[in-house]
């Protein structure tokens, strides 16, 4: 994702997370590929869309992302070396150190003082914590896996995806950080996942939102279609007179909470659609039914 979340959704940084939700619900229903087929400027906005969404949805990574350690894509954004991310975490700041003197480099001689040994008494200190990134796909996610991250030097750690992960979940792997100084143990390796959009299935919680495309007389008759969910295909039932944007929910379709028992649902938006090129017979038909027609859908809404 490139530019600005925030001017992606057409929201302002300061906008809530209801707003936020809102505007980009608001851009599904305009973008969305099924109900915008063959264009492409549509299928642009709504990628944008939904990675700016993946990215604000989630406080912490909103956060991370308003505080510039994080840039649009998810990626860490470069930083300076700073001699707190050596230390224990109980020092104080680097107040009061005299005007030119680098604290940095005192604490880099106090280390190797300490650790030089001379009575017994040698500086002993768990090694820092490693931050890495680790892209994911959707239904890696939402399934569950396991993926390798290569680290720097070449080595690779093994990364077991918990079913449910949510984009901008950290996970810990505990000894898989810097070694430790003076034979204190390794820190930590924190995996940020940022998990990729996908072109059919949305995810709001544990919740899987889909829009589904059915035919004129699907809606008209109703009938027995084949929907797509996380877990492979599953009959589903198209109710007579349904019209697009009605809602049906597939229960136990969503994916795990981690820590809960249970799953979410799958949220099936239906979008009906009409033949480009009608054929005689379906025009014949409408153009009678129209004739014989008396009521509207639009009622009430003119004064």
């Amino acid at each position: 994702m490139a530019g600005d979340p925030y001017a992606a959704l057409g929201v302002t940084k300061t906008a809530t997370e209801a707003e936020i939700k809102r505007a980009y619900k608001k851009l599904v229903r305009e973008s969305h590929p099924d109900l915008n087929p063959g264009d492409a400027g549509a299928e642009a906005r709504f990628k944008a869309a939904s990675a700016a969404y993946d990215l604000l949805k989630n406080a912490e990574t909103r956060a991370r992302f308003d505080a510039g350690e994080i840039d649009a894509s998810g990626q860490e954004t470069p930083r300076q070396p700073n001699y707190r991310d050596f230390a224990d975490g109980r020092g104080g700041g680097a107040q009061g150190f005299p005007e030119g003197v680098d604290p940095a480099e005192i604490f880099a001689e106090f280390l190797r003082h300490r650790g030089a040994g001379g009575g017994g008494t040698g500086f002993r200190a768990a090694g820092p914590d490693l931050r890495f990134t680790l892209e994911v796909a959707f239904l890696d996610a939402a399934r569950g896996a396991r993926r390798r991250l290569e680290l720097p030097g070449g080595a690779r750690l093994e990364v077991e995806i918990p079913a449910g992960a949510a984009d901008g979940q950290t996970l810990r792997l505990r000894g898989h950080g810097g070694p430790g100084f003076g034979g204190g143990p390794p820190g930590d390796a924190l995996v940020t996942l940022r998990v990729g959009p996908h072109p059919h299935f949305r995810r709001e919680g544990p919740d899987i939102l889909l829009t589904l495309p059915i035919t004129l007389d699907e809606a008209v008759l109703g009938a027995k279609v084949e929907a797509p969910t996380i877990d492979g295909p599953v009959s589903l039932t198209i109710p007579k007179g349904a019209s697009s944007g009605r809602v049906l929910r597939l229960r136990g379709r969503g994916t795990v909470v981690p820590g809960r028992t249970g799953r979410g649902d799958q949220l099936v938006t239906l979008s009906v659609v009409v033949p480009a090129h009608p054929d005689e017979r379906l025009l014949r038909f409408m153009e009678e039914w129209r004739a014989s027609r008396t009521e509207t859908p639009r009622k009430g809404m003119v004064p």
